[in-house]
């Protein structure tokens, strides 16, 4: 037979196969891979507060719904006689073959999932060879997760603290632990208006929950222990009740050390005030990247970009990649999606700094769609939290491997062998 007619089998695709094959012995998917039934199991699993604090927007939740509805605007056009028998989903950033256009978009307080939700998350992105972004509001440590990777890729979501020596502490040690670029949140200098998490009066941060990455640092340890000295606690008491008690047990056992000296030193509800006092700067500007560009050779990134003159300016101040991001409707409600200004971003930027896009990529045709207006990745945030509620970190594993090949087949339905050929021309 001429090898030119045999069938080429990815390893992506293989999952499909996978799939159909168990199908035969009466097995169905452990995560369903319909995202609407992966969301209604995941409710099913989680505490309510965690699925609030995970699923829910701002407001009314507009932005949210409007970045699914921006990706029904555009269509695919598939074209014919493309010989697609092999198929090369990789792309490069900064320097790296990815062997697809995913990264794990960062999101805080796993612990709310699962107690080494982290660490899972970050084994299953390594063995897929799918960068996570570490998030700032990390449930563990960044060098507790980079050794649970080993070689996988890995990057870091920085959010600007009111202490330029913190931000300076927090980059130092996500270079040091491997990390391959920094990501700047730039949309969340103040908490959202969030309804879900409002009418269930919780807040996880308030209860020593997501603030690993303070609690692991030397300068936040040292500002802790100043503030104890000086007896700065002026925070508002609540009022005492069971639920206050077990609140204060939660804190507690939030801390690094024993639960007991948490609770006996005040260092843990301590550092809650303290994390409270420090966490972020409304007061940001751009003059203040100059910094952080002065102290790391790591490529930079800005999120939260959806302005295309924010993009050119992001360049001229000398950054090195953007991520166009609304952060998944968890931050301002009515605002504009973030698939719809992917292409004013681009045009702005004009190829000197990769753009990648989040918000709102549910399936493989999402992601042919974002390449095709010049994305070079997207960043994949509530599925796979949802996969890793359902079954830890094979969920998570399960959910990449499933979007892998929903991209690979949509692209080579669509007439594409490479993720090179994806261009505007491939949609309507």
């Amino acid at each position: 037979m001429n090898d030119k007619n045999k069938e080429t089998v990815s390893p992506t695709l293989d999952r499909q196969r996978e799939i159909y094959l168990n199908g035969l012995s009466g097995d169905r998917p452990t995560v369903p891979v319909d995202y609407d039934e992966l969301e209604v199991r995941a409710e099913r699993a989680l505490a309510p507060e965690a699925f609030a604090y995970i699923a829910g927007g701002a407001g009314h939740e507009h932005t949210m719904d409007s970045n699914r509805e921006a990706f029904g605007q555009r269509r695919i056009l598939p074209r014919m006689l493309n010989d697609v028998s092999e198929r090369d989903t990789s792309v490069t950033l900064f320097g790296r073959r990815l062997p697809s256009p995913f990264l794990l978009s960062p999101i805080g307080v796993m612990e709310m999932v699962d107690p080494k939700g982290d660490e899972l998350v970050g084994r299953a992105a390594a063995s897929e060879g799918v960068p996570m972004i570490f998030s700032n509001q990390a449930s563990q440590p960044m060098e507790h997760v980079a050794g649970a990777m080993g070689d996988g890729p890995r990057w870091f979501q920085l959010y600007w603290s009111k202490s330029d020596d913190l931000v300076k502490s927090l980059v130092s040690r996500a270079e040091e632990a491997g990390s391959e670029a920094i990501v700047v949140t730039l949309d969340t200098t103040m908490l959202g208006w969030r309804t879900r998490d409002l009418d269930l009066a919780y807040l996880p941060f308030l209860r020593g929950k997501g603030i690993a990455q303070y609690t692991s640092d030397p300068v936040f340890l040292r500002r802790l222990e100043q503030a104890i000295q000086e007896g700065g606690d002026a925070a508002p008491k609540p009022r005492v009740t069971m639920e206050t008690l077990k609140v204060l047990r939660d804190v507690a056992q939030s801390w690094p050390g024993s639960t007991l000296e948490g609770l006996r030193s005040g260092k843990a509800r301590a550092a809650v005030q303290e994390f409270i006092n420090t966490y972020s700067r409304p007061s940001l500007t751009w003059d203040d990247l100059a910094m952080l560009r002065e102290h790391t050779r790591l490529p930079i990134l800005l999120k939260g970009i959806l302005h295309p003159e924010d993009a050119r300016m992001a360049v001229d101040y000398g950054m090195d990649g953007v991520i166009v991001s609304n952060h998944g409707g968890r931050q301002v409600d009515g605002a504009v999606s973030s698939f719809e200004m992917l292409p004013g971003v681009v045009e702005a930027v004009q190829g000197r700094v990769p753009v990648i896009l989040d918000s709102g990529i549910r399936g493989g045709a999402d992601v042919f769609k974002a390449l095709a207006l010049g994305a070079t990745a997207v960043g994949l945030g509530r599925p796979w939290v949802y996969g890793l509620a359902l079954n830890g970190e094979e969920g998570v594993r399960e959910v990449l491997r499933n979007l892998k090949t929903d991209f690979e087949l949509t692209m080579g339905l669509a007439g594409c062998s490479s993720t090179a050929e994806i261009s505007p021309e491939r949609l309507a």
